[in-house]
């Protein structure tokens, strides 16, 4: 089971998910930068670890996203609201042909033109701490 979260977990992170069905927490580090935040890109600091049904800072996973699409977060070290990386996973898959979301404003935007679905995942909540 490790193994096929941790697969899947690749494909969340460095490009897309299959399906929303198919949906994982990041399983390894990624020290050249794991998500994106507000248009930069951000690592995390150390593993993740499972943290199901607790996550409150909203974490994206793009599935089938545009070239160099990474997961989004909305929250970071800083600002008032980040609870230390505690992510609510949040699967996105698109409707229309994709484009780079870099922020969680662009990826609510996204949803309000109909050209992603939303789907909240708490089973795969996780604690992540990042660092811009």
């Amino acid at each position: 089971m490790e193994k096929i979260i941790t697969g899947i977990l690749a494909a969340v992170l460095i490009a897309a998910i299959a399906s929303p069905a198919l949906a994982s927490r990041p399983g390894f580090v990624f020290p050249g930068g794991c998500c994106f935040y507000d248009g930069d890109t951000v690592r995390t600091v150390v593993p993740p670890a499972a943290f199901p049904n607790q996550g409150t800072d909203n974490f994206y996973a793009i599935a089938g996203g545009a070239a160099g699409q990474k997961g989004v977060v909305a929250v970071a070290p800083g600002d008032i609201g980040y609870n230390g990386g505690h992510w609510a996973f949040h699967s996105v898959t698109w409707n229309t042909a994709p484009y780079l979301l870099t922020s969680e404003a662009a990826v609510l935007a996204a949803e309000a033109a109909g050209d992603v679905t939303i789907t909240r995942i708490p089973a795969n909540d996780f604690l992540c701490p990042i660092q811009k």
